[in-house]
């Protein structure tokens, strides 16, 4: 199972929030505000059949991988702190689209458990991320489908310290080169890391799925060991916030080392997709464009990311120099963008069928069996979405 790396505050580790107040923060029903009538000429999603309040369900805590849901508020949006959640009117181009929006938090909000394991027991929720692996683990009982995909390549990564091994450039590198007695640490039950030892990029005897979140036992190894994180993430966190390390790292992303998921895919229940289909059919265009316009200027909705994690207060720690960091790294390193076409949002066959390949056999061997004869189309289409809409 692909998890969703846990990233907590670090005793003494981490910077102070430098916070940006946002207006009417209240701590009374997540869906309590009135949906604003939808603007003359804009988007009606109303009357596209769309539920009166979107809920989409996310994986983690708010962060700058999610701008793309937030840009889709409207102004003084409620945040309900006891939920995890916030919500307001959706709007699209500027104009309000007739109905709400509520983002939930994932993660600790919602017990560690998969997002799929939320959509199925909570069938409020609209939409909700899904990365590829998950979809294909979860199939048979749990089936979903991605119509929107906000990151190309997935941020996750295996990191490394350079002074250690100079001459590491890839985790198969890493595996060649790990001193002996040293491990690379990852959240146990992750697919991905039986893809990496099946292929023979790392042996199973150096892997360790003891990994807290902690950069305890990296700083402890004094970077011998690999770790496990994510690109848009912990290469700035362990320079800039974590005192005891305060140095860069190295690191390759598991898209790089032959492992193509579509992480956090904006998914619905696999059932809901004929019923929500004109609902889709606006509503994934305004999220493609609510990207779009994210990373135009970013700094809007991150004031309001950084000010969702002081209020939400799971011990998440989440600073401005890291949103700033993981938008400039998103877009450097192509986890955001286009892709090999002009349209952002789309999922490729070919890229999903290898998922499916690797981590079929994967599961079967863990005792968990995919649904039979599962292809591409069973876990995402791109029928919503609107080709014209791309990153400059």
């Amino acid at each position: 199972m692909h998890k969703r790396s846990k990233r907590v505050a670090f005793a003494g580790g981490l910077a102070v929030l430098s916070m940006v107040a946002l207006a009417a923060c209240s701590s009374g029903s997540s869906t309590s505000t009135p949906a604003a009538t939808a603007a003359s000429g804009g988007v009606d999603l109303a009357a596209a059949g769309c539920p009166a309040t979107v809920v989409i369900q996310t994986d983690w805590n708010p962060e700058a991988e999610h701008g793309h849901l937030y840009q889709m508020l409207g102004p003084n949006p409620t945040i309900d702190a006891n939920k995890k959640s916030v919500s307001g009117p959706l709007y699209a181009d500027g104009a309000p689209t007739g109905v709400n929006l509520e983002i939930r938090s994932g993660g600790p909000a919602i017990g560690f458990q998969t997002v799929t394991s939320q959509m199925y027991a909570d069938t409020s929720i609209t939409l909700g991320y899904v990365t590829t692996d998950e979809a294909v683990q979860l199939s048979a009982d749990q089936p979903t489908t991605a119509v929107f995909a906000p990151l190309d390549k997935t941020p996750l990564m295996i990191m490394w310290d350079p002074t250690t091994y100079p001459n590491v450039k890839t985790i198969a590198d890493l595996g060649k080169q790990l001193q002996p007695g040293k491990v690379v640490r990852y959240f146990g039950g992750s697919a991905y890391m039986d893809y990496l030892t099946s292929s023979g990029i790392l042996s199973k005897s150096q892997v360790d799925g003891s990994y807290d979140g902690t950069p305890a036992s990296f700083v402890a190894d004094q970077g011998a060991s690999g770790q496990q994180g994510f690109a848009s993430a912990e290469p700035y966190q362990y320079q800039y916030e974590v005192p005891a390390w305060g140095k860069a790292v190295n690191y390759q992303t598991l898209n790089d080392a032959g492992y193509p998921v579509y992480a956090s895919a904006v998914s619905v229940r696999t059932a809901d997709v004929s019923t929500l289909s004109s609902c889709l059919t606006k509503l994934v265009p305004i999220m493609q464009q609510a990207e779009v316009d994210y990373f135009a200027n970013p700094a809007p909705v991150n004031s309001l990311i950084l000010n969702l994690v002081t209020q939400f207060n799971t011990g998440w720690v989440y600073s401005q120099g890291m949103a700033d960091y993981s938008v400039k790294t998103q877009v450097d390193k192509g986890i955001v963008g286009n892709g090999d076409n002009s349209t952002l949002g789309d999922m490729d066959t070919a890229r999903v069928q290898k998922i499916i390949d690797i981590d079929t056999p994967i599961y079967a061997a863990g005792g968990k069996a995919v649904k039979a004869g599962l292809t591409p189309a069973d876990i995402f289409t791109n029928q919503f979405i609107d080709t014209s809409i791309g990153m400059k």
